[in-house]
């Protein structure tokens, strides 16, 4: 399906070497109410390393269509643009990506207690995570480059 594209020129968005194929542009970090907003915006076509969500979710496919595989690779869900869902903490582990067109979602995470995300390698292992303190980090370096 085509849709058409979420103005995103006022954006900033920011890599992190390493993890291929998107980018993020953090909206707040709230550790007082454990809850971290971000945008990301995933490559057409292309997948980010499979990972695990370790906190409460919502998220809002605002452009394109998200596409989440499951760790064999398969395809397990394709959420077209304007769809929210409400995901809990914990799941299959999963890579997620784009579809014909750059993916831009909405994610808030909420009741953060730990690791907000767990990245996998092909043995499950985790290689490294993002929480609270991560993402202020990636929060104050945003605000600098800004500024």
């Amino acid at each position: 399906m085509k849709t058409y594209p979420f103005d995103d020129r006022a954006i900033a968005w920011r890599t992190i070497d390493g993890f291929d194929h998107a980018s993020y542009a953090i909206l707040s970090v709230d550790e007082h109410a454990r809850i971290v907003d971000l945008l990301l915006k995933f490559a057409a076509n292309e997948r980010v390393a499979l990972h695990r969500h370790g906190a409460d979710y919502r998220t809002l496919v605002l452009q394109g269509e998200l596409r989440i595989y499951r760790p064999d690779g398969t395809l397990k869900e394709v959420r077209p643009v304007g769809s929210y869902v409400a995901g809990r903490a914990g799941g299959e582990p999963h890579t997620e990506g784009g579809g014909d067109q750059d993916a831009i979602v909405y994610f808030t995470n909420r009741n953060i207690d730990g690791p907000i995300y767990e990245i996998l390698d092909e043995d499950h292992t985790v290689v490294a995570t993002f929480g609270l303190p991560e993402f202020r980090a990636l929060y104050n370096a945003q605000a600098e480059a800004v500024a």
